[in-house]
């Protein structure tokens, strides 16, 4: 009986131990799967050993004889030169009443200001802070869930002093993935921002992710401009009719060829352009099906599958020949989620009588065979209408001019 006893309390030990095993494992097998990238949603199963990734961001300076402006192809009559260098991560970019540039970078966080040809450090330890604009006298800064006001900041580039904190006022979701902001200001006088969807592809807020925003300069009167944008850096106001223009990344892992990204026009304050279940217009997702592309604002042009379409344009200068005249420059990054490469160069816009655009490339020569040199990310007229462009893998403007 004694020996039975022994067995049983053994036997009924293991089977608890057995249960506590069976219950604990899948506790475990969660506590230690981490969270999927948001690059990597919507990556099918067939591609789970791709070796495609986003293009690691270079965080250190590029020595000027490295910076790779003699490789730029530009058209006839053009040339190509170093405004600045030494910023590392180099992105949006923005100009100040008197003459200051200033650059946004994402994960380097920091913000440049350039004068006179010297560099200054603006900010620094900001999370994200791509977005930059300006405004009587004031540099506003947008970062992931910062924004900063630093007035009178043209003349005092050595010693920004305390930016005023606006957080609270514009109140921005703290995401990070596509939380990156571009920011300007519009003909209203209003403040226009993004907010990019939290992922590849996923269903969100209509109201807070996915949208084209404006806000009055304090951060009041927020305003939802167009749904439906899954990762627009770039927006821009048409000089004679002031339409708001924006370009858009669509979605990854669909396809080497597709989606394609977008330029796309604002004609109605609050419309559709389709994420997350319409790409490019005419393309249905294939995870997230159950309205159809023909109830959703369509796109102005297709700017090529996964070319990073980012900072835009129009040229107003009288430096460039007259065909330049109103036309768009956009910044393509350049792609990570296809086998050949795309982008890593700057596309020329134009509008034809009945206004339908057209593409031709302007700036190229970044990429050579599959591999980059450099990765354009915003363009900026000069008011001698010269034209900058922004390399964030080299930390540095170049400047473009035309004439003999």
């Amino acid at each position: 009986m004694r020996a039975q006893g022994r067995n049983s309390i053994v036997t009924s030990r293991l089977i608890a131990l057995g249960l506590g095993a069976a219950l604990l494992l899948p506790a475990l097998a969660g506590a230690q799967q981490p969270p999927v990238p948001g690059w990597q949603q919507g990556r099918p199963g067939s591609m789970a050993g791709s070796s495609l990734a986003p293009n690691a961001p270079k965080l250190t300076a590029t020595p000027l004889d490295q910076v790779p402006v003699g490789k730029l192809t530009l058209p006839a009559g053009f040339k190509a030169e170093v405004y600045a260098h030494g910023m590392t991560g180099a992105r949006m970019m923005a100009l100040g009443s008197g003459g200051t540039l200033f650059i946004g970078t994402r994960t380097i966080g920091r913000v440049y200001a350039v004068k006179d040809g010297k560099v200054h450090t603006i900010a620094s330890g900001l999370p994200q802070p791509n977005g930059v604009a300006f405004k009587d006298g004031a540099l506003y800064v947008i970062a992931i869930n910062r924004v900063l006001r630093f007035d009178g900041i043209e003349g005092k580039l050595d010693n920004p002093g305390t930016p005023t904190d606006l957080t609270a006022a514009f109140d921005l979701p703290k995401d990070e993935h596509h939380g990156w902001k571009f920011a300007s200001f519009g003909p209203d006088g209003k403040l226009y921002l993004q907010v990019g969807a939290p992922c590849n592809i996923c269903k969100v807020d209509e109201d807070t992710h996915a949208v084209l925003l404006r806000f009055n300069p304090d951060g009041s009167g927020r305003e939802v401009v167009a749904r439906g944008v899954r990762n627009s850096v770039g927006q821009a106001f048409h000089p004679t009719t002031g339409q708001l223009w924006f370009t858009n990344n669509g979605r990854d892992w669909a396809g080497e060829d597709q989606p394609q990204d977008t330029l796309a026009v604002v004609q109605r304050i609050g419309e559709h352009f389709g994420f997350p279940w319409c790409h490019m217009g005419s393309m249905p997702d294939p995870e997230i099906t159950g309205r159809a592309c023909s109830e959703f604002a369509q796109p102005a042009l297709l700017l090529g599958p996964h070319v990073a379409a980012l900072g835009l344009r129009f040229y107003t200068g009288g430096m460039f020949p007259a065909e330049y005249r109103n036309s768009l420059f956009i910044a393509r990054h350049g792609s990570w989620n296809r086998t050949e490469r795309s982008g890593y160069d700057v596309v020329n816009v134009t509008f034809d009588a009945q206004g339908k655009p057209q593409m031709r490339p302007f700036l190229g020569g970044l990429l050579q065979g599959n591999s980059f040199l450099g990765r354009p990310t915003d363009v900026q007229m000069l008011p001698d209408g010269s034209l900058l462009v922004s390399d964030e893998q080299a930390g540095a403007i170049y400047r473009i001019t035309y004439g003999p």
